[in-house]
């Protein structure tokens, strides 16, 4: 309605100045009334200038409306002239509503904001973000009490409180996770993301303070560490200690004086006491292998890395195993599922990993009919090398399965129960994991991720 009004005013303009015009070139032209022409013509200027302000009155105000937008400044409000008539009532009410809701939607979103902001401040995980060249757009309350430090305009500032750790959040990489000692009681998990803004990247870094979480999981593996060497040394020890007692009392009662200088035993209790000494013998030679044990699994060599084409390396492995499996009517199968998969390791501590997750798949499937055991490598939707053993034997079940990796726990009747937790820590040692899956009666399946 409002712009209808206005085509309607600038119509009946033009027509005014047309009849204005029509008339000036009649005075001058026909009447030669020059006065008259004069008055005429004054009135034509300004029935023009007229027209000419009622038509950018409208631009000017656009103009202005988009400058508001231009500069977030939606404090500008459309009043109505009311020389222009009401033709204009729509159009300045349109811009002010339309500025308003740009009024409440800047308001809800400072307060979005606020809210955001004030959460980042009062979370407990540190966040820091930086571009390229180390400027640091965000830091929260947890990350300067990690770093202690009040302030932090540049990544390079950390220098002066963790060479270490500033090393760190400056190499890694999007989805790359690090664990970093800071200090004795500050241990921090460390993760970091990419974020694109306008054009620029940013790296997103989470800090999150896990010492007491470390000191739990320290204290409950000494907890099952020392149940399980309690368990072993008193199961030898006991044992020692009571046939200790009986062949001192079959000393006591079966001994007689046999001259000056000499002793004489019966039979029986001479075979007594030499079944009582070799039980002794046999429970001491178990007690140092299980010591053996121990220091094996607490003096692993520091891994020499090199790197290791995975195809040569089952191959290799392969040809250790193959007669075993053969004797024993297993169907071993070897898949690399790319071509020129490598890794970067100790060869020979993972040939002793493999190796000993292959031995404890083949004593799984004993008396299983039609075993089958497979070893293969595989990348990742995170493109990380994988490499699985997998057997159709009997599984493990769940109890067993959240402690198999506890030194010297085992399932079996005979063993150290060294094998997966010295394998569990050689991959520690790599940066990688071993982890593993079963379904009873089905399969199990470990993995070694690098």
């Amino acid at each position: 309605m409002g712009f209808s009004s206005f085509r309607v005013g600038v119509l009946i303009r033009i027509i005014i100045i047309s009849l204005t015009t029509f008339l000036l070139v009649y005075l001058i032209s026909f009447n030669e009334k020059y006065v008259s022409a004069v008055i005429v013509a004054t009135a034509l200027l300004i029935e023009i200038s007229e027209l000419f302000r009622f038509t950018t009155v409208t631009n000017k105000k656009i103009t202005r409306f988009l400058e508001s937008i231009r500069y977030s400044d939606f404090s500008t409000s459309f009043s109505h002239d009311n020389k222009l008539g009401k033709s204009f009532q729509e159009l300045n009410r349109a811009f002010n509503n339309v500025a308003d809701a740009f009024r409440n939607e800047r308001a809800e979103k400072e307060e979005h904001l606020n809210y955001l902001n004030t959460v980042v401040q009062h979370v407990t995980t540190g966040l820091i973000s930086f571009d390229g060249e180390g400027k640091v757009g965000l830091i929260n309350s947890a990350a300067k009490r990690f770093l202690n430090i009040p302030q932090l305009r540049n990544i390079s500032e950390i220098l002066t409180v963790h060479v270490t750790l500033y090393k760190k959040l400056k190499q890694m990489r999007p989805g790359e996770k690090a664990l970093i000692r800071v200090s004795s009681d500050l241990n921090l998990a460390v993760h970091a993301t990419e974020l694109k803004l306008r054009g620029h990247s940013y790296k997103l870094i989470a800090l999150q303070n896990i010492h007491s979480e470390l000191e739990s999981k320290e204290v409950e593996a000494w907890q099952n560490l020392t149940r399980v060497l309690r368990h072993e040394i008193m199961n030898s020890i006991t044992p020692i200690a009571s046939l200790t007692g009986t062949l001192n009392e079959i000393l006591a009662e079966d001994l007689k004086p046999y001259g000056a200088d000499s002793f004489e035993i019966s039979d029986e209790s001479l075979s007594d006491l030499n079944e009582g000494l070799q039980t002794i013998e046999n429970r001491s030679k178990g007690l140092i292998k299980f010591v053996d044990a121990y220091r094996d699994y607490t003096s692993i060599p520091k891994p020499k890395f090199g790197l290791i084409k995975i195809d040569e390396l089952f191959e290799h492995i392969c040809k250790l195993l193959n007669h075993e499996f053969k004797e024993l009517k297993i169907d071993f199968k070897l898949n690399v599922m790319f071509d020129n998969l490598e890794i970067t390791a100790d060869r020979e501590l993972i040939e002793m990993v493999l190796i000993n997750l292959l031995k404890n798949a083949k004593e799984a499937l004993k008396d299983r009919e039609e075993p089958k055991i497979e070893m293969m490598a595989r990348i990742d939707e995170e493109q990380r090398v994988l490499l699985e053993v997998k057997d159709n034997g009997p599984g493990i079940i769940q109890e067993a399965l959240e402690r198999i990796f506890i030194p010297f726990y085992t399932t079996k009747k005979s063993g150290s129960g060294i094998g997966l937790a010295l394998s569990r820590q050689i991959m520690q040692l790599h940066n990688g994991t071993l982890s593993v899956k079963s379904e009873p009666d089905l399969y199990t399946i470990f993995t070694l991720r690098f």
